[in-house]
């Protein structure tokens, strides 16, 4: 009997050995490859997982779509935590990303983006990746997983298409050339010994410059909710907001529950009623609520609301938008706002913070920009609100740099024209410098007519420059009869651009010349506290001495610039917008003559465009030039010659009659 029970006693310990190392086994469902478990440094890998052919069909195989998914892995399997990791992954069969959960696009623009080019991921939710002995080899800790969904051309099964190569980009890591099996691609990356790094006091990244900043400061956390500082700082000296627009995503359910210093364009808590905020929020009141999307546009609160003491008093805010260059006013190149932000289930603990994603900003006629991802960076540090000599940190702080790009979806928003007085025909705007619609047209006095987007702009008389374009058309015409230039079957597109801006050569000496400058706002609103920068070829801008009507400054250091303002006081500074209650309409204006020396340039020749500007920019926005100047009519020198002739008769006749 005692061995039949020793022997049940065997058999039962060696079911629950077995047991647990089943269970041992099977805590990790996807086992690592074999070149993750040998690498000591970071693993990094693409893995392909399905494709399918997409709409339309085509016979071309370079042409046809496929829908593809795929993942990406970010692994630490060293020792050091590896901060704002950086994984580019070098698409080369014209991809466009759809989603990718998980992590961020660097620097691509909303979705769907086009990666052709290769594209650099960043972390989300998980930015920094911890180490496997800091956290006892918790992958979701020491592990990034993106899915990837998306679309790509061309490659015929059973064919594959990878990206060209994947690395990691994080300074101080050196990644071999990964290795391809099928559908897989992977690389070990390791700490560069030759890679020596700034020392830093804390393990937190340095602030880092951009044409704009955006710093997400939390002040205050609780377990459910917290208040943050959002501030933008302007620090290109050539570029402006007005009436900026902010947004960004929530990607852990976050919503608004109340805001100073600026407002959202919706107030709608119908996402948070019916999503997980309302489920776990059972006794708030969402009516009170400011804003539950995902994507909310935040804007700035006009001047009047400053002093509200519910939603202003806030630093730098409540100017209607406007956020100035440097060179203006740095005290107006900053706006600030605060939000306090309710949390969703699991992130309801005080240590749970994480910023919103995909911020992008914009404004009316000003430059694009191209936002990077939150980089956690050292707390912003602030005055005692007591005024006692204490310095106040912020509980975490968040960095996002942005940049300005030049998107290829869209033109500019303003325009240039060049005209002389050696010339009576004006060079216009390049035809659709501001982009056209299929629907654009033209009224020839007898019946509409499609305009021809790709044809060459016409010349044009002065007058017509403060004539809309809607109604230049028989001033044109009759322009080009008179003195015998082509007129084509189908006229050229407009402009359509909301700021023109014209550049008039005035006078041309031995010792210097002038110009005279003229903006026209063809849009309804104003434009306060305009500015305008110039950019000239062959130093002509180093001749600079005055502008008479404006605010003028030689800006050596940044590509011998002539920047311009309005003067306040005197009206100059604000650009009125177009008054439609007239026939034609008849745009804003603002003018003034400059004058330039030769002293530094004598060899310019004026002529022949040394003296138009091959950069022009309004309020930080590029505008379209012209690609030809004013030609110097060959009559005009016979004119000159004839006079110089008659005067030598004059003179000659004048000797014979007196002496």
């Amino acid at each position: 009997m005692s061995n039949v029970w020793i022997c049940e006693l065997l058999s039962l310990v060696t079911l629950l050995v077995s047991y647990n190392v089943f269970v041992c086994e099977c805590q990790d469902p996807e086992a690592l490859p074999k070149e993750a478990e040998d690498c000591n440094g970071v693993f990094i890998s693409y893995d392909l997982l399905d494709r399918r052919k997409e709409f339309p069909r085509v016979k071309n195989v370079t042409a046809q779509s496929w829908a593809f998914n795929a993942t990406a892995k970010v692994l630490n399997t060293g020792k050091d935590v590896v901060k704002s990791w950086k994984l580019f992954i070098g698409f080369q069969h014209h991809e466009i990303l759809v989603s990718a959960s998980g992590g961020i696009p660097f620097e691509t623009g909303d979705f769907p983006a086009s990666v052709e080019n290769g594209t650099t991921l960043v972390g989300s939710s998980l930015p920094d990746l911890e180490s496997s002995i800091n956290t006892a080899h918790d992958l979701s800790q020491i592990q990034a997983l993106i899915q990837i969904a998306g679309t790509q051309f061309g490659v015929r099964p059973p064919g594959i298409p990878m990206p060209k190569s994947i690395k990691l980009e994080n300074d101080g890591y050196k990644c071999p050339q990964p290795s391809v099996r099928k559908s897989s691609m992977f690389a070990c990356c390791k700490s560069d010994p030759n890679y020596k790094s700034k020392l830093l006091k804390t393990k937190l990244l340095p602030r880092q410059k951009g044409d704009l900043t955006i710093t997400y400061d939390i002040l205050q956390a609780y377990d459910n909710n917290y208040n943050v500082e959002v501030t933008m700082e302007n620090h290109n000296p050539l570029s402006r907001l007005d009436r900026w627009n902010l947004t960004f995503e929530w990607t852990r359910g976050e919503f608004i529950y109340s805001m100073k210093g600026a407002f959202t364009r919706e107030m709608d808590s119908s996402k948070c009623i019916y999503g997980i905020a309302g489920q776990y929020y059972k006794d708030m009141d969402f009516t009170k609520v400011t804003n539950c999307q995902k994507n909310p546009i935040i804007s700035d609160l006009p001047p009047e609301k400053y002093n509200d003491t519910e939603i202003g008093k806030i630093p730098f805010c409540c100017r209607n938008g406007s956020l100035y260059s440097i060179i203006m006013d740095p005290s107006l190149s900053i706006s600030k706002f605060q939000m306090q932000v309710f949390k969703s289930p699991p992130d309801l603990d005080k240590k749970s913070l994480f910023p919103p994603a995909r911020w992008k900003i914009m404004g009316v006629l000003n430059s694009d920009y191209t936002c990077g991802p939150p980089l956690k960076v050292e707390p912003s540090q602030f005055p005692e609100p007591r005024g006692l000599e204490a310095t106040v940190f912020a509980i975490s702080t968040w960095q996002i740099v942005c940049n300005i790009s030049k998107p290829k979806q869209r033109k500019t928003r303003c325009c240039v024209t060049f005209s002389a007085y050696y010339n009576d025909s004006v060079v216009p705007c390049n035809t659709c410098a501001c982009g056209c619609d299929n629907d654009d047209g033209y009224y020839d006095g007898k019946k509409n007519h499609r305009c021809d987007p790709n044809a060459k702009a016409m010349l044009l008389p002065s007058e017509a420059l403060l004539v809309p374009y809607d109604n230049r058309t028989l001033k044109t015409i009759a322009w080009a009869k008179l003195k015998h230039f082509r007129v084509p079957k189908k006229l050229p597109c407009g402009d359509n651009c909301g700021v023109s801006i014209n550049w008039h050569i005035v006078s041309d000496y031995k010792g210097g010349w002038s110009a005279r400058i003229t903006l026209f706002n063809w849009k309804s609103f104003q434009f306060k506290d305009w500015f305008t920068a110039l950019q000239f070829k062959k130093g002509a801008s180093r001749g600079f001495e005055k502008v008479y009507s404006f605010n003028g400054s030689f800006l050596s250091k940044i590509n011998n610039t002539i920047f311009m303002q309005g003067v306040l006081g005197y009206g100059t500074n604000y650009l009125i917008g177009q008054d439609n209650d007239t026939n034609p309409k008849i745009p804003g204006k603002q003018q003034s003559v400059i004058s330039f020396t030769k002293k530094f340039t004598p060899e310019m020749k004026i002529a022949k465009g040394d003296g138009f500007p091959s950069k022009v920019i309004f309020n930080g926005e590029e505008c379209s030039i012209p690609t030809q100047f004013p030609m110097q009519s060959g009559n005009r020198h016979n004119v000159y010659l004839v006079q110089e002739i008659l005067a030598l008769v004059l003179v000659f006749t004048m000797n014979q009659i007196l002496f």
